[in-house]
């Protein structure tokens, strides 16, 4: 079967984005995006691919996306740098992904705690996107590719769920990749889901997404996207099967 393309007009995009809080549509849209190893660029050497590095092929040609995510990162580890530059060049959202890393271990240093410290870094992020100019948006970490029983697991979810309370009390919209990829891993199961991943050289990679995976991911977002403001809805261009 051919790709079925899903164009939604261009209506309004200077006006909504002057009212969501992004520039008044003097250039074009921007997106920079923030977080971790499931987010961020690989070269193109590399099999592994992040959710962010594909958005673009969802988005329409003049959209431009800053992906400062880094690999090894969580809310409290991500470089200030990074942060800044994100912050220096104005886009008009940023997409905050975090999670994997906050998860681990208590005494590693990435490490947070789901309702208290994690949720002080999210709002950090919010408040100096905001003082910015910038529309944040918080997209919740996707699934690890965990099974038992045949039943997927919920290591991460203490963090979607902390994550859905600070956009509530923020006011803040919010993408939740959690349930979407948990749903998708649960419908196809564990043999079925297994080409989200990269397999090889003995490695069982549950974690991190192959370029078809990232691609699956990177649709569930930018479909969200377009029901969150008029001006993403305006570039939002999806292709699927």
């Amino acid at each position: 079967m051919g790709k079925m393309f899903l164009f939604v007009s261009v209506f309004g995009y200077a006006v909504a984005a002057s009212a969501f809080g992004g520039s008044p549509g003097y250039g074009p849209l921007t997106i920079g995006i923030i977080g971790d190893s499931t987010v961020c660029d690989y070269p193109e050497e590399n099999p592994l691919r992040g959710w962010g590095q594909m958005l673009p092929d969802y988005l329409a040609e003049d959209v431009i996306v800053i992906n400062e995510a880094k690999p090894g990162c969580s809310t409290k580890t991500f470089p200030p740098e990074r942060w800044q530059k994100l912050l220096a060049a104005r886009p008009d959202f940023v997409l905050i992904q975090f999670g994997h890393n906050d998860s681990h271990a208590k005494g590693r240093p990435e490490s947070t705690d789901a309702d208290s410290d994690f949720k002080d870094y999210l709002r950090r992020f919010i408040r100096e996107a905001r003082q910015a100019g910038i529309a944040p948006i918080l997209v919740t970490p996707p699934h690890r590719r965990l099974f038992k029983n045949g039943q997927v697991t919920h290591e991460l979810l203490p963090y979607a769920k902390a994550m859905k309370a600070v956009a509530d009390e923020e006011g803040v919209p919010l993408v939740d990749l959690q349930a979407m990829s948990g749903d998708e891993f649960q419908s196809l199961g564990e043999d079925g889901s297994a080409f989200y991943n990269v397999h090889g050289k003995g490695a069982d990679d549950r974690t991190h997404f192959s370029e078809a995976g990232a691609r699956r991911l990177a649709m569930m977002v930018s479909t969200n996207l377009a029901t969150i403001d008029p001006s993403l809805e305006s570039v939002v261009v999806i292709s699927e099967p």
